[in-house]
């Protein structure tokens, strides 16, 4: 039986080591792609700019002409474009039953979970290389980061401190996964991945281990292997 474990133990290193060095590699293809399409943007919007005097240089402001000058695709709110409902396993993992959209929007978002599964979202993820975050992040941006096949852990005021320092030190171990806190949410301390999520007890509570193995990079993940890191900054 021991050696089992040691067997179990060392393979799962060996992943999340093979994942960190994905992950390093990836970020730096990313710091290329960023510089590149930069140069893009600027020269963009250079000729943007003269496009634009040229035409305003025949026109009335909106505003000035009697308009209320709002764009008429702007808004404050998008829905998250789910539909369906949770199911509740023996282990207490809800599972959600339905669609759980996946476009970019620019705009705040209305879940109908708390904290959020999946769903339309910011084009920018929060980053979750085992990022503990000490502020809450925009769902927006968590929801992202779920898509790449992360583990979110959030928790509330009421959860005790020192299970939410375990759950940090757990973090801060696993790539693909991310920690925050999180008012307004059903219990004290939560895991979430797409389309999954649990309430634990503690940080000892076996559904911890449980939920990490299962959803990290899981089966789950609409993008598996999409980068971790240069996303939101802290």
């Amino acid at each position: 039986m021991g050696s089992a474990n040691n067997s179990n133990s060392a393979a799962r290193k060996a992943r999340i080591e093979e994942m960190r060095r994905a992950e390093r590699s990836r970020a730096r293809r990313n710091r290329a792609l960023v510089v590149a399409a930069s140069v893009v943007v600027v020269a963009g919007l250079v000729v943007g700019g003269v496009v634009l005097m040229d035409n305003g240089s025949g026109k009335k402001d909106t505003a000035a002409s009697g308009g209320d000058g709002k764009n008429s695709g702007d808004v404050s709110s998008k829905s998250s474009g789910d539909s369906g409902h949770f199911t509740t396993g023996k282990d207490g993992v809800r599972t959600w039953q339905g669609t759980l959209s996946r476009t970019h929007v620019t705009t705040p978002v209305s879940y109908p979970m708390h904290p959020p599964v999946g769903g339309n979202h910011n084009p920018v993820w929060a980053d979750c290389n085992g990022d503990v975050y000490t502020q809450q992040l925009h769902d927006e941006n968590a929801v992202h980061s779920l898509e790449h096949g992360a583990v979110w852990v959030t928790y509330t005021a009421k959860a005790p401190k020192a299970d939410v320092a375990a759950l940090a030190e757990k973090v801060k171990k696993t790539p693909y996964s991310l920690m925050s806190p999180y008012e307004n949410q059903a219990a004290p301390l939560m895991l979430s991945a797409w389309g999954h999520q649990v309430a634990v007890k503690s940080a000892k509570d076996p559904e911890v281990d449980k939920f990490f193995a299962e959803f990290v990079q899981g089966p789950q993940t609409p993008e598996p292997g999409a980068s971790c890191t240069g996303g939101v900054m802290k």
